[in-house]
């Protein structure tokens, strides 16, 4: 399902201006990578079960699979902008989609959980590393006019993969292409990978921001040990059986988020670049979006993994036909993003309330479904889940842009990085947290004599309210948001 637009602040480049067939090139380059790193963010949930089987992988892996890749993403995005301005976009984008080929092969070859889960958080940092340089690229190689048709079909394919995430899982899973199975889903990657690669080496300029600035490296990995410390015990305590060391690792995570925010702090007063500025914690806009970013994105990244194990672990239902079951999401979600960022310097804070609580609602019908019905029909749930994708596509894009409305221009830049990171790593943490609650209820039904379909239904009722409660309280927190956000500008 569509996220957020991910932002870097990329500055001004000398490079010249792009125009016909070289333009269409380069466009053609930087959307085939980003339509190939937003696909694996969503294709994986629908073939969890065929993984899980065929690799003997626990609950925990299957979470690791999903949240590693976000986490890894999120932790790219960090600096991945930055060593773009400083080395070069085009080179940089370069070596991170060959990367993210190669650790696609990679995927397709893991012979075991624990090779797919290094092999997934190596491609997140390969898009955490490519991503940032599509802003950047459009910023400095588009003229103003192109420029804004440009991030328009960026746009477009937020939505595109959006719906072919889930029914190209379902597809390749259940075509069994090559004898591959679930292994197509990576594979496919290659020969879009390298389409990118040729187009980009043939066509796409390098350009640089001046004085590039000097990135903050302990910073980058305070941050992350910091997410790993919080999800490690969180995704593997109840393989762990909750010994006590594990709960000493997730309380070691807040002294380590304590001392990075000190480095950041004094960096800042240096005069530095720091990766979060704390000053930013200061302005209620910016305050407000990273609450409401955590509990919207936690609600939603979690929601995919466990409804796609109800509906083929528990109702038994086929990977293609999960994604059928899934398409009416997408398709909300297209159906209202082109309104939302179009109304949203109008009613931008109105907007993402609306849609939070809408997507609240719609957890509460499907709630209310599956709870009195053990294998509810088709139309049964793609009713609420249409639901649910109409109130994404007003929330989802425009949300970074309303929280910059009110944050000052100078610093605008850097808390677009930093929520469209925070964006990423609520997905994971919606994973960990929300995962367990599902496995959880899973564990505890089964144990009860449950069968299958019950255990999967009591496991995904027991799941269903956390995430309304997320919804209620982001759209709680979107109160603190500007009204409006940026008129559109050419």
């Amino acid at each position: 399902m569509p996220a957020t637009t991910r932002l870097h602040d990329g500055g001004t480049t000398t490079s010249p201006l792009l125009a016909g067939r070289t333009a269409m090139a380069v466009l053609a380059a930087i959307l085939t990578a980003s339509f190939m790193e937003l696909l694996d963010a969503t294709i994986v949930s629908v073939a969890a079960p065929a993984i899980a089987h065929n690799l003997r992988a626990d609950e925990a892996a299957l979470q690791w699979m999903i949240a590693g890749y976000t986490l890894a993403v999120g932790a790219g995005l960090i600096t991945g902008g930055r060593i773009g301005d400083q080395f070069g976009r085009r080179r940089v984008f370069l070596l991170g989609l060959a990367a993210f080929m190669l650790a696609s092969a990679g995927c397709g070859l893991a012979p075991s959980p624990g090779a797919l889960i290094g092999m997934r958080i190596v491609q997140g940092l390969a898009g955490g590393l490519m991503i940032p340089q599509v802003f950047g690229i459009i910023r400095a190689s588009f003229e103003p006019s192109a420029r804004a048709k440009a991030l328009g079909a960026y746009g477009a394919v937020l939505g595109l993969a959006s719906v072919a995430g889930p029914l190209l899982g379902g597809v390749l899973v259940e075509a069994d292409l090559f004898g591959l199975g679930w292994r197509a889903i990576f594979w496919v990657n290659v020969p879009i990978a390298l389409i990118g690669l040729a187009l980009g080496a043939r066509f796409m300029p390098e350009s640089r921001a001046p004085g590039g600035a000097r990135l903050d490296l302990p910073g980058a990995a305070l941050a992350a040990a910091a997410a790993v410390l919080l999800l490690l015990p969180l995704m593997q305590g109840r393989d762990w059986g909750w010994p006590w060391w594990g709960f000493v690792i997730l309380a070691l995570s807040a002294p380590v988020t304590a001392v990075f925010l000190t480095r950041q702090r004094r960096l800042a007063a240096r005069g530095g670049q720091p990766i979060l500025d704390p000053a930013l914690l200061r302005v209620r806009a910016f305050a407000g979006g990273l609450a409401a970013s955590l509990l919207f994105f936690g609600a939603l990244g979690s929601f995919f993994l466990v409804l796609s194990l109800y509906l083929q672990l528990g109702t038994g239902h086929t990977a293609l036909e999960t994604g059928l079951v899934i398409l009416p999401y997408a398709i909300g979600s297209i159906i209202t993003s082109g309104i939302g960022v179009q109304l949203a310097h109008r009613a931008g804070r109105a907007l993402l309330v609306s849609g939070a609580l809408i997507l609240a609602v719609s957890q509460a019908v499907l709630l209310l479904i599956v709870g009195s019905d053990v294998e509810p029909s088709y139309w049964a749930l793609a009713a609420p889940l249409l639901l649910g994708g109409l109130g994404l596509g007003l929330t989802a894009p425009s949300l970074i842009n309303v929280v910059l409305a009110g944050v000052p221009a100078r610093d605008a830049g850097a808390a677009g990085g930093v929520l469209t990171t925070i964006t990423q790593i609520g997905n994971a943490l919606g994973v960990a947290v929300l995962g367990l609650v599902f496995f959880t209820g899973l564990d505890g039904s089964l144990a009860e004599g449950a069968t299958g379909p019950t255990a999967y239904g009591d496991a995904l009722v027991a799941t269903l309210p956390w995430q309304f409660a997320c919804y209620i309280a982001a759209a709680a927190a979107m109160f603190l948001l500007p009204k409006h956000a940026p008129a559109p500008h050419q």
